[in-house]
């Protein structure tokens, strides 16, 4: 006891030092930012210098901000209380922070006392960037927040559980640029809801409950997101002025019909990907299940052309629908597009338009057609993608043709491949700006002999196709331009895996096959990368010159021989 005593007077005053207070100390500060992120606070941090201008304190236990807690702190421009167990802000608190411009409250319990912390908000005369998401908010509280924030421009309210967007709920917000209305239960959109926010250039939605958009008017936006609702219908309203939308995303909905867009626009990304939508030819009837449930829907009785609004699309995601054709007639009016996904659809053939004479040429630079049902692709196919530079086939059912060699591969007209008659095989020689090609898991069981020649492929994925036969002369032509080369999970012997001189060949995948010897044709290439798993590979053997330039090789699963150990030296 008396020990204690003696001790106790140390323990006082080390309890008074101010270098023994946690939360300045574990905060990290410079003369105008403070950063006290996950430091355990529970209330704010009145030790904190003067003149601070940015303070973070997310990831605390804060409950309220109050005035009394608040003293020298009228410089502050920028204030962090995500995560926290925020539930409560004083007006008083508000009063002291008069240059406020940046306040994010997001995940914290400000439903709690939302109209008492709402009149307060009526302070926040120069706030222009607000994060109340996660909040539990509902459509009523959302609107009391922001009912006098005049200066607001950026604006998060997602992550709530707001079901409607009531007429006047930005009413005093017109100068919003950036509106973030995701993850909530949103159903209905009352009329007018966005009508003041006459400088709003990004808006999203996605997440939402919304099943239809009519009368889109929102000239100045930029970028919309509806992703991830179950919008059945959208089309936008015609007026005097031009669009100027450029991204449009509508991917994860029930649309059965490509969406009537507006004529004048600037529109350059449109994700469709995820929908239901069956044809693109205009004037296709629509499917059974497009049940008239809205009124705008007499609009469709007239024929659409859709695709006449998008000269500017230069990306185009219709990844995930129910096609079954690719009609060259509908990309066609794209002149400015460039990457095309049609991937995860229906499709059985493509279709060319029997006036265009062969002349129709698409811009698409990189095509995406992997997990389709397309079994021929005919010589015009390639023809009418002068530009083609990325392909992707993967999870299809086509056979590359056999070319006569290097000289006949310049035959346009398609009749010089072997082998295979013309209906059942794919010629993918000759397509000179082709530079990326992926065939993998198309049941291709033998390459036939210069399949692609004429074709300076960069990289080539043959991975997924079992029991795959490539003689000699299979990948000839590729000697002086192919870098990336994968052969894996194909069950292949070293008899079914005959590799010319490749002098380019940087990158080597050849795991999961049966081999025992490496291919002979390696000793030509400079190989950086090298996979091995899952063979039957005992040894390496004596590794040539040209193993000095690898930099990464995997060999795992394979049934090595102690006894045979000396290509680790190497």
């Amino acid at each position: 006891g008396w020990f204690l005593l003696w001790l106790l007077p140390s323990i006082l005053r080390a309890r008074a030092s101010p270098e023994m207070r946690p939360s300045p100390t574990l905060c990290r500060q410079s003369p105008t930012k403070a950063s006290c992120r996950g430091v355990g606070l529970r209330k704010f941090p009145k030790e904190l210098g003067q003149g601070i201008k940015y303070l973070e304190l997310s990831n605390n236990f804060i409950q309220n901000l109050s005035g009394s807690y608040m003293p020298g702190f009228g410089q502050l421009e920028y204030l962090d209380v995500c995560f926290n167990q925020l539930e409560a802000v004083s007006a008083t608190a508000l009063t002291r922070l008069p240059r406020l411009r940046s306040l994010l409250l997001g995940s914290n319990h400000l439903d709690r006392n939302y109209l008492a912390n709402g009149e307060a908000f009526h302070l926040l005369r120069n706030i222009e960037v607000l994060d109340l998401s996660v909040n539990n908010l509902e459509s009523h509280m959302a609107s009391w927040y922001i009912s006098n924030l005049t200066s607001l421009r950026v604006l998060d309210l997602s992550g709530n559980v707001m079901t409607k967007l009531l007429a006047g709920t930005f009413r005093s917000s017109p100068r919003l640029r950036q509106l973030d209305l995701s993850n909530n239960y949103i159903m209905e959109i009352q009329e007018g809801a966005f009508e003041p926010l006459e400088e709003l250039e990004v808006l999203n939605l996605a997440l939402n409950s919304l099943h239809c958009i009519s009368g889109f008017s929102l000239m100045q936006l930029q970028v919309l997101n509806l992703s991830h609702n179950a919008l059945e219908l959208f089309f936008s309203k015609e007026g005097a002025e031009p669009y100027l939308l450029r991204v449009l995303d509508l991917s994860h909905n029930r649309l059965l019909s490509f969406p009537e867009l507006p004529k004048a626009h600037d529109l350059t990304h449109l994700n469709l990907s995820n929908n239901l939508i069956a044809s693109l030819l205009p004037g296709s009837p629509h499917p059974r299940e497009f049940v008239l449930l809205y009124k705008e829907m007499e609009r469709f009785n007239r024929t659409v052309r859709p695709a006449a609004a998008l000269t500017r699309v230069a990306d185009l995601d219709l990844s995930n629908n129910r096609l079954e054709l690719f009609p060259f007639s509908f990309f066609h009016l794209l002149g400015s597009l460039h990457s095309l996904s049609l991937a995860r659809n229906c499709l059985q053939d493509v279709a060319r338009d029997s006036v265009s004479n062969g002349s129709m040429e698409l811009s698409v630079r990189s095509l995406d057609l992997h997990s389709n049902a397309l079994r021929v692709l005919p010589r015009w196919f390639f023809h009418s993608l002068p530009h083609l530079e990325s392909m992707d086939l993967g999870s299809n059912s086509l056979q590359p043709c056999g070319s006569q060699g290097s000289n006949m591969g310049r035959d346009l007209g398609g009749d010089s491949h072997t082998s295979a008659p013309r209906d059942t095989c794919t010629p993918f020689y000759n397509v000179p700006r082709l530079k990326h090609l992926s065939l993998s898991r198309n049941n291709i069981s033998r390459l036939q002999p210069h399949a692609f020649s004429q074709t300076l492929l960069l990289s080539l994925d043959l991975s997924g196709n079992r029991d795959l036969s490539m003689p000699t002369g299979a990948l000839r032509g590729l000697e002086l331009s192919l870098q990336e080369l994968s052969l894996r999970d194909n069950q292949m012997d070293e008899g079914q895996a005959a590799l010319p001189c490749l002098g380019t060949l940087r990158v080597l995948d050849l795991s999961g096959n049966q081999l025992s010897l490496l291919p002979t044709g390696l000793s030509c290439a400079p190989l950086e990368s090298l996979d091995l798993r899952h063979n039957n590979l005992q040894t390496l053997g004596e590794l040539g010159s040209w193993s000095r330039s690898l930099r990464a090789v995997s060999v795992a699963g394979n049934p090595w021989s102690c006894c045979s150990l000396g290509w680790l030296d190497t």
